[in-house]
Parts: structure tokens; C-alpha cells; sequence
């Protein structure tokens, strides 16, 4: 089994700029900058034997590139347990339809669609033990972050595999947008993964 999910790689400027988030919130564990992204749709774990469909189901998928702006800071969770620091994703038709694009591509090879609403957000960080008092004081004094906007020219196809570290998300496929063309191979990580039976991650 493998663990997949679909999202947007960062340009390197804007993850930059994500980073400088990092610290002041007790118990928090903070995303490396080299993982962070924005998801278009969890997949979740599947047999290695359907990674070719789903990537070729997601080659099938015409899209046009566009900008993308964050801003905002904001939690997941009970107020008073909450467990995800999270920046949002300003308002955006044209992501918003690729995900419905890559739902209904999902779905046309028999996967469930997506029930949820989709709310596009970056993860900044998880919370175990985080003072309320704290975490409240670094929402407020972000309340007003933008990074961006950022032109965004393809998506990814993207393993996720656990380490002591945390989680790892890795691309695997890369799709241009303004054509969607299928642009890379399965990547070398996945497939020394698919031979040696590699255990999955969670994203």
C-alpha cells in the first residue's frame, strides 16, 4: 500500500516567506519548509498496482496556469484543543475548479468523491500541547500575512511516507498546467518503493 494525495508544489520565494512563521507557539511541531503545500485532493492509501491509473487519469486533465496568493493565519480544531496552524489560500475560481477536475478524474476510475468542502490552506504546523493564551497571540499578530501571488503552472501526483522526523511528501508526477501535459516519470523513490514493499506514510 501507498499513500497518495494530489496538491501544489510552492515556489521557492513563498515557502520562504512561510518559514519566517516559524517559532513562538509551545508545543508545536512546524512543517519542514520542504514539505509544504497546498492539497487539491487527499487519494489516501491504495495498492501499488493503481498508481499508474490514477497518474494517467490525472494526465487526462486540462487546466490553465494562474497566481497565488496567501494570506491569513488560522486553526484547525476545538477552540480550546485545537491541532493544526494553518495560513489560508485567498479566494481562487481557478483552483477551485482543478479540483473539481481532479475529483471527477478520481471518481471517473472509481474512487468516492471528495464529501467535504474543499478549503485549500497550507500547514504551518501541529499542535499537541499548545497554551491557548499563545497560540491566540500568534494568530492575532499574523492575522494580516500575504505572501504572493505566485504563478502556479502544474500539480503533482505525491507520495507520503512516515519517518521519525514526520511525515515526508514527495512528488511523484508533475503535470503542467496550460495543457496538463504529463510531464515526469514515476519517480525513482516510488518505484525502489513498489519493488521492496516500502510501508506507507500519513500525510
Amino acid at each position: 500500500m501507498i499513500r497518495l494525495f494530489v496538491g501544489l508544489e510552492l515556489p521557492a520565494e513563498m515557502r520562504t516567506w512561510l518559514s519566517l512563521l516559524r517559532g513562538g507557539v509551545p508545543g508545536a511541531r512546524w512543517v519542514e519548509p520542504e514539505n509544504y503545500h497546498v492539497t487539491i485532493r487527499f487519494i489516501g492509501e491504495v495498492d501499488e498496482g493503481r498508481f499508474d491509473d490514477i497518474a494517467a487519469a490525472l494526465s487526462r486533465i486540462h487546466a490553465s496556469a494562474f497566481d497565488l496568493t496567501l494570506e491569513s493565519v488560522s486553526t484547525f480544531g476545538k477552540e480550546s484543543m485545537p491541532h493544526t496552524l494553518w495560513v489560508g489560500v485567498r479566494r481562487n475560481e481557478a483552483l477551485q475548479a482543478l479540483h473539481a477536475k481532479v475529483d471527477r478524474a478520481l471518481v471517473n476510475i472509481g474512487f468516492e468523491p471528495e464529501g467535504r468542502k474543499y478549503a485549500p490552506h497550507v500547514t504551518l504546523a501541529r499542535l499537541k500541547i499548545a497554551t491557548t493564551m499563545r497560540l491566540g497571540s500568534f494568530v492575532a499578530a499574523n492575522s494580516l500575512f500575504r505572501a504572493g501571488p505566485a504563478r502556479i503552472d502544474g500539480f503533482a501526483l505525491f507520495s507520503s511516507f512516515l519517518s521519525r522526523s514526520g511525515a515526508i511528501y514527495r512528488p511523484e508526477v508533475r503535470y503542467s498546467l496550460a495543457g496538463a501535459a504529463l510531464e515526469g516519470e514515476v519517480g525513482e523513490g516510488l518505484e525502489m518503493g513498489l519493488d521492496d514493499g516500502v510501508e506507507d506514510g500519513a500525510a
